[in-house]
């Protein structure tokens, strides 16, 4: 039995999970005939995770998929030092103490390093390029994030690299998101970047939607908000994360120690514009930007 620990939310993370049972599948186990999975989901709500790490152990489960971000992986290590886990996580799992280093985990816990939070510098700088009359950005940032400070010091020191004013706005909840919307709408001529964080891709539609009634040119961390009709995204293929991560439980399942697998690193990045979210906005994708996309929605 597979325990499968997600700070996510099940309704919204269909299609990842879809993505895991596939990486088992292409290592010979099929999701309710070779193998069961528990599921515990934190719903966003990132301070229940160490109780649902703990009932996954108590319920005796032979492995842990850790996802949906590196307080996952940090609860389920806590809670277990013998039961494999196999995580995927966008911040550095060496920084959070999970794994001793990336070529040699050690331990009991390996799994998918995919970068999302660490590309925060990168999206503000496609923004800026996208947006150049922008007189201010807005960051959009949720500070019960484990990853929160490196992410507001990696948007300062790129607003500041570029003589760019940006402003902060903080969000632990939907109540939260609609007030930061309410809130920045009065700036001048703005942008928004929606920082890599698992809460807010679950509601991703309600980010996408006030974005577009406050006519907000936003750039978010995966191509799922693009194609929820969000303007621009960049970051790496999250589904992928997920197959690997059912990919290395297979292996895992079959013998092979956690502290023998090396952290998988994503190495491809994409760049998805949605053209039709553009021109509701009046805006015009700079041919720079627009050349170096891996994916255009028209």
């Amino acid at each position: 039995m597979i325990g499968f620990l997600s700070s996510r939310s099940p309704s919204e993370a269909a299609y990842v999970v879809a993505a895991f049972h596939r990486g088992l599948r292409e290592g010979g186990y099929n999701v309710g005939q070779d193998v069961r999975v528990e599921y515990r989901w934190a719903e966003g709500q990132y301070d229940r995770l160490p109780a649902l790490a703990a009932d996954l152990v108590h319920q005796k489960v032979t492995l842990i998929a850790s996802t949906g971000g590196i307080g996952a992986a940090v609860a389920a290590k806590q809670a277990t030092p013998t039961i494999p886990i196999v995580f995927t996580a966008g911040d550095d799992p060496v920084k959070y103490g999970v794994v001793a280093s990336l070529n040699r985990p050690g331990g009991n816990v390996t799994g998918i390093y995919n970068f999302i939070s660490a590309m925060e510098a990168k999206r503000f700088g496609l923004l800026h390029e996208t947006v150049p009359s922008a007189r201010s950005i807005a960051g959009l940032l949720n500070p019960s994030y484990a990853g929160f400070d490196a992410q507001l010091k990696d948007l300062q020191e790129a607003a500041r690299a570029v003589g760019q004013q940006i402003h902060v706005f903080n969000a632990s909840s939907e109540a939260d998101i609609h007030a930061a919307f309410r809130a920045m709408a009065p700036l001048p001529a703005a942008a928004l970047l929606v920082g890599a964080d698992p809460f807010f891709n679950g509601r991703r539609e309600q980010l996408v939607t006030l974005a577009a009634h406050y006519s907000i040119p936003a750039m978010y961390e995966l191509r799922e908000y693009a194609l929820a009709g969000g303007l621009m995204s960049y970051g790496t293929n999250l589904a992928d994360s997920y197959r690997q991560v059912g990919n290395y439980a297979a292996r895992v399942l079959q013998g092979n120690k956690p502290a023998d697998l090396p952290v998988v690193q994503s190495s491809k990045f994409e760049l998805v514009i949605n053209l039709r979210t553009a021109k509701a906005l009046g805006l015009t994708i700079p041919p720079g930007v627009l050349a170096i996309a891996d994916e255009v929605i028209e």
